[in-house]
C-alpha cells in the first residue's frame, strides 16, 4: 500500500524549463523589464482614472478593473517565472503551486468576463444611445464588476478543490508555471469530474462570452450600416480595438487550454513555451 506522502508528493517539479546557461540572465533582465513595464502602465491608467473625475464613466471604470486584474495576475506568474530562469532547480511546494495556480486562472477567467462586459458597454453606447444613462448607471457599473469578478473566483475555486482532493502518483509538469489539466494527469483515480467542471468552465468562459461579443458588434455593424460615414468612422475607431484584442487574447487563451491537453513530448517546446506566455505576457490592450 502506498504511503500519504507518495500519494500526494510535497512538491511538483517544471520539466520544460531549458539550460541556457549564461544567456538566462539576459532572459531574466527581459523578462523583469517586461514585468516591471506591466506593473507601471497599468499604475499610470489606474491612478489617472482614480484621480480625474471627467474619466469616472463605464468604460473607464472597466478598464481600470482591467488593469487591476493585470496586476493581480502578473503577481501570481512574474516572481515564480523570475527565480526559475536564474535556478538550477525547478521545484515548487504543492501549496504554493496550487495557490499560483487559482491566481492565474482567475486573472484569465476575470480578464474575459471583464471584456465581455466592456463589449455590453459599447453596444449599449452605440445601439441605444438615448437609455445609456438610465442602463449603464453608477450602480449597475459595479453590480457587472462585482458579477465578473465573483463568478471567475467561484468557479475556479470549486475546479481547484477537486484537484487538491485528488491522491497524485506523479510530481512532473510539462509546464513552466502550475496548470490544472497536468496536475489532474497524474492522478490515481478517475477525474471524470475534473473533467466535466473544466468543460464547463471552458464553455462559460471563453465561448459564451465569445459568442455574446460576437452577436454585440453584429448588432453593431448593422447599426453602423444605417447611419453616416462620420457616425461609422467613430464607431469603428472605438470597437475595433476592442474587438481585436478580445478574438486575440480568446484564441491565445483557448490555445493554452489546448495545449495542457498535449502529453509531453507531442509539442515541441519552444512552441509550448511561446504558447504559455502568450495570454500571461502580452495582456489585451484596452
Amino acid at each position: 500500500m502506498k504511503s500519504n506522502s507518495s500519494l500526494n508528493p510535497p512538491y511538483f517539479q517544471f520539466t520544460l524549463f531549458a539550460d541556457f546557461g549564461p544567456l538566462r540572465y539576459l532572459f531574466f533582465i527581459l523578462c523583469l523589464f517586461i514585468y516591471v513595464t506591466i506593473v507601471s502602465a497599468n499604475m499610470v491608467i489606474i491612478l489617472a482614472v482614480f484621480l480625474e473625475k471627467s474619466l469616472h464613466q463605464p468604460m473607464y471604470i472597466f478598464i481600470s478593473s482591467l488593469c487591476v486584474n493585470s496586476l493581480f495576475g502578473s503577481a501570481g506568474f512574474f516572481p515564480r517565472f523570475l527565480q526559475d530562469i536564474v535556478s538550477d532547480s525547478h521545484l515548487v511546494s504543492r501549496p504554493l503551486c496550487f495557490i499560483q495556480m487559482y491566481v492565474i486562472y482567475t486573472y484569465a477567467c476575470c480578464e474575459m468576463t471583464i471584456l465581455t462586459i466592456m463589449a455590453y458597454d459599447r453596444f449599449i453606447a452605440i445601439c441605444q444611445p438615448l437609455h445609456y444613462h438610465s442602463k449603464m448607471t453608477f450602480k449597475w457599473v459595479q453590480v457587472l464588476v462585482l458579477v465578473a469578478v465573483l463568478y471567475p473566483v467561484f468557479t475556479i475555486g470549486f475546479c481547484l478543490y477537486l484537484t487538491v482532493r485528488l491522491p497524485l502518483c506523479g510530481n512532473k509538469l510539462n509546464q513552466i508555471f502550475c496548470s490544472n489539466w497536468p496536475v489532474v494527469q497524474l492522478s490515481c483515480v478517475d477525474t471524470t469530474l475534473n473533467n466535466i467542471a473544466g468543460q464547463f468552465v471552458l464553455v462559460t468562459i471563453i465561448f459564451i462570452p465569445l459568442f455574446f461579443v460576437l452577436y454585440t458588434y453584429l448588432q453593431i455593424l448593422l447599426v453602423c450600416s444605417r447611419r453616416s460615414s462620420e457616425f461609422r468612422g467613430k464607431a469603428l475607431r472605438t470597437c475595433l480595438p476592442h474587438i481585436v484584442s478580445f478574438m486575440t487574447y480568446s484564441i491565445s487563451l483557448f490555445l493554452e487550454v489546448s495545449l495542457t491537453r498535449f502529453e509531453a513530448g507531442q509539442l515541441n517546446p519552444s512552441v509550448a513555451v511561446i504558447l504559455s506566455l502568450a495570454y500571461l505576457i502580452i495582456p489585451p490592450p484596452q
